[in-house]
Protein backbone atom coordinates (compact mmCIF):
# COMPACT_ATOMS: atom_id res chain seq x y z
CA UNK A 1 0.00 0.00 0.00
CA UNK A 2 1.27 3.67 -0.66
CA UNK A 3 2.15 5.33 1.86
CA UNK A 4 3.48 9.35 2.11
CA UNK A 5 5.69 10.45 4.16
CA UNK A 6 4.51 14.08 5.10
CA UNK A 7 8.22 15.16 4.92
CA UNK A 8 11.34 15.43 1.86
CA UNK A 9 14.14 15.25 4.42
CA UNK A 10 16.01 12.53 2.41
CA UNK A 11 17.25 11.13 6.05
CA UNK A 12 14.26 10.98 7.68
CA UNK A 13 12.70 9.14 4.64
CA UNK A 14 15.61 6.75 4.80
CA UNK A 15 15.01 5.77 8.39
CA UNK A 16 11.23 5.16 7.34
CA UNK A 17 11.87 2.99 4.07
CA UNK A 18 14.29 1.11 6.03
CA UNK A 19 11.33 0.53 8.98
CA UNK A 20 8.14 0.65 7.12
CA UNK A 21 8.52 -1.05 4.18
CA UNK A 22 8.90 -4.70 5.99
CA UNK A 23 5.08 -4.44 6.58
CA UNK A 24 4.30 -4.20 2.95
CA UNK A 25 3.91 -0.39 2.53
CA UNK A 26 5.34 1.40 -0.29
CA UNK A 27 6.86 4.42 1.46
CA UNK A 28 7.10 7.99 -0.63
CA UNK A 29 8.37 10.90 0.33
CA UNK A 30 5.93 14.13 -0.42
CA UNK A 31 7.89 15.14 -3.40
CA UNK A 32 7.77 11.62 -4.64
CA UNK A 33 4.01 12.13 -4.47
CA UNK A 34 4.49 15.07 -6.71
CA UNK A 35 3.03 16.95 -3.59
CA UNK A 36 4.05 20.58 -3.41
CA UNK A 37 3.43 22.56 -0.68
CA UNK A 38 4.70 23.70 2.56
CA UNK A 39 2.30 22.99 5.72
CA UNK A 40 3.10 26.19 8.57
CA UNK A 41 3.97 24.01 11.41
CA UNK A 42 1.55 27.04 13.72
CA UNK A 43 1.64 24.30 16.56
CA UNK A 44 3.28 24.51 20.12
CA UNK A 45 3.92 20.99 20.57
CA UNK A 46 5.34 18.28 18.01
CA UNK A 47 1.58 16.54 18.19
CA UNK A 48 -0.09 19.89 16.96
CA UNK A 49 2.75 20.11 13.74
CA UNK A 50 2.11 16.54 12.83
CA UNK A 51 -1.38 16.57 13.07
CA UNK A 52 -1.78 19.54 10.66
CA UNK A 53 1.00 18.25 8.54
CA UNK A 54 -0.67 14.73 7.96
CA UNK A 55 -4.04 16.27 8.02
CA UNK A 56 -3.11 18.80 4.84
CA UNK A 57 -1.69 16.14 2.99
CA UNK A 58 -4.50 13.70 3.39
CA UNK A 59 -6.92 16.18 2.33
CA UNK A 60 -4.71 16.69 -1.22
CA UNK A 61 -4.61 13.02 -1.26
CA UNK A 62 -7.16 10.99 0.52
CA UNK A 63 -4.14 8.19 0.26
CA UNK A 64 -2.32 6.78 3.71
CA UNK A 65 0.26 9.71 5.27
CA UNK A 66 1.75 9.63 7.92
CA UNK A 67 3.48 12.82 9.44
CA UNK A 68 5.87 13.39 12.24
CA UNK A 69 7.44 16.43 14.30
CA UNK A 70 10.03 15.65 16.33
CA UNK A 71 13.32 17.51 17.80
CA UNK A 72 15.70 17.28 20.91
CA UNK A 73 14.65 18.80 24.01
CA UNK A 74 17.67 19.94 26.08
CA UNK A 75 16.88 19.97 30.16
CA UNK A 76 19.86 22.50 30.82
CA UNK A 77 18.89 25.05 28.09
CA UNK A 78 14.75 24.83 29.54
CA UNK A 79 13.61 22.49 26.87
CA UNK A 80 15.11 24.11 23.73
CA UNK A 81 15.24 23.57 21.16
CA UNK A 82 12.27 21.35 21.56
CA UNK A 83 9.01 22.26 18.69
CA UNK A 84 11.87 25.03 16.58
CA UNK A 85 14.40 21.77 16.56
CA UNK A 86 14.79 22.37 12.80
CA UNK A 87 14.88 26.26 12.69
CA UNK A 88 16.36 26.74 16.29
CA UNK A 89 18.08 30.20 16.42
CA UNK A 90 17.44 30.91 12.60
CA UNK A 91 20.31 28.79 11.82
CA UNK A 92 19.65 26.88 8.20
CA UNK A 93 21.85 24.19 8.15
CA UNK A 94 22.26 21.01 11.12
CA UNK A 95 26.13 22.13 11.24
CA UNK A 96 25.17 25.90 12.68
CA UNK A 97 22.76 24.74 14.94
CA UNK A 98 24.80 21.58 16.52
CA UNK A 99 27.27 24.62 17.11
CA UNK A 100 24.80 26.86 18.64
CA UNK A 101 23.97 24.09 21.41
CA UNK A 102 27.41 23.11 22.11
CA UNK A 103 28.20 27.17 22.80
CA UNK A 104 25.19 27.57 25.01
CA UNK A 105 26.12 24.04 27.00
CA UNK A 106 30.10 25.04 27.10
CA UNK A 107 29.76 25.17 30.91
CA UNK A 108 27.50 22.95 31.58
CA UNK A 109 28.77 19.70 33.43
CA UNK A 110 28.68 16.19 32.49
CA UNK A 111 25.93 15.42 35.23
CA UNK A 112 23.50 18.63 33.96
CA UNK A 113 23.60 17.01 30.22
CA UNK A 114 20.56 14.84 30.21
CA UNK A 115 18.17 15.32 26.82
CA UNK A 116 15.91 13.34 24.78
CA UNK A 117 14.76 13.27 21.71
CA UNK A 118 10.84 13.55 21.02
CA UNK A 119 8.75 12.23 18.17
CA UNK A 120 4.98 12.28 17.72
CA UNK A 121 3.75 10.61 14.76
CA UNK A 122 0.40 11.03 13.80
CA UNK A 123 -0.89 8.82 11.12
CA UNK A 124 -4.09 8.90 8.54
CA UNK A 125 -5.30 5.96 7.08
CA UNK A 126 -6.54 5.51 3.69
CA UNK A 127 -9.98 5.75 5.34
CA UNK A 128 -9.64 8.63 7.42
CA UNK A 129 -8.88 7.12 10.84
CA UNK A 130 -6.36 8.91 12.91
CA UNK A 131 -3.78 7.54 14.74
CA UNK A 132 -1.65 9.63 17.37
CA UNK A 133 1.55 8.15 18.68
CA UNK A 134 5.01 9.75 20.95
CA UNK A 135 8.54 8.04 20.94
CA UNK A 136 11.30 9.32 23.51
CA UNK A 137 14.85 8.20 23.34
CA UNK A 138 17.33 9.43 26.33
CA UNK A 139 20.71 10.90 26.03
CA UNK A 140 23.01 13.15 26.85
CA UNK A 141 24.55 16.18 24.98
CA UNK A 142 28.16 15.58 24.02
CA UNK A 143 30.95 17.82 24.10
CA UNK A 144 31.81 18.23 20.35
CA UNK A 145 30.36 16.17 17.27
CA UNK A 146 31.11 12.71 16.60
CA UNK A 147 30.66 10.18 13.59
CA UNK A 148 28.90 10.29 10.26
CA UNK A 149 26.00 8.39 10.05
CA UNK A 150 23.46 10.46 11.31
CA UNK A 151 21.55 13.81 10.41
CA UNK A 152 20.00 16.92 12.68
CA UNK A 153 21.41 16.35 16.25
CA UNK A 154 22.68 13.06 16.05
CA UNK A 155 26.13 13.65 16.65
CA UNK A 156 26.24 15.57 19.68
CA UNK A 157 23.03 13.50 21.31
CA UNK A 158 25.39 10.86 23.27
CA UNK A 159 23.59 7.43 23.38
CA UNK A 160 25.38 4.48 26.32
CA UNK A 161 28.87 5.80 25.29
CA UNK A 162 28.50 7.18 21.31
CA UNK A 163 26.79 9.51 19.52
CA UNK A 164 23.76 8.49 17.16
CA UNK A 165 25.81 9.66 14.60
CA UNK A 166 28.17 6.80 15.40
CA UNK A 167 26.07 3.49 16.28
CA UNK A 168 25.06 1.35 13.49
CA UNK A 169 22.04 1.94 11.42
CA UNK A 170 20.64 -1.28 12.55
CA UNK A 171 21.39 0.03 16.33
CA UNK A 172 19.57 3.55 16.02
CA UNK A 173 16.44 2.04 14.32
CA UNK A 174 16.29 -0.62 17.15
CA UNK A 175 16.20 2.48 19.93
CA UNK A 176 15.41 5.58 18.30
CA UNK A 177 12.42 8.22 19.34
CA UNK A 178 11.17 7.59 15.69
CA UNK A 179 11.45 3.78 16.40
CA UNK A 180 9.98 3.99 19.14
CA UNK A 181 6.80 5.90 18.69
CA UNK A 182 6.55 3.76 15.07
CA UNK A 183 6.69 0.61 17.45
CA UNK A 184 3.52 2.21 19.07
CA UNK A 185 2.43 3.37 16.04
CA UNK A 186 2.62 -0.67 15.27
CA UNK A 187 1.17 -1.74 18.00
CA UNK A 188 -2.18 -0.05 17.78
CA UNK A 189 -2.51 -1.05 14.38
CA UNK A 190 -2.18 -4.86 15.04
CA UNK A 191 -4.61 -4.26 18.07
CA UNK A 192 -7.03 -3.13 15.64
CA UNK A 193 -6.53 -5.73 13.15
CA UNK A 194 -6.67 -8.51 15.96
CA UNK A 195 -9.78 -7.12 16.91
CA UNK A 196 -11.07 -7.01 13.65
CA UNK A 197 -11.42 -3.00 12.99
CA UNK A 198 -9.83 -3.50 9.73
Amino acid sequence: MKLIIASNNKGKIREYKQLLEPFGYDVVSQREAGIDIEVEETGTTFAENSALKARAIYEITKCAVLADDSGLVVDALGGEPGVYSARYGGCDNDADRVALILSKMKDVKQEDRSAHFVCTIHFIKQSGEEIAVEGRVYGKIGYEPLGDNGFGYDPIFMYEGKSFAQVSTDTKNSVSHRANALKALIEKLSQENSGGNK
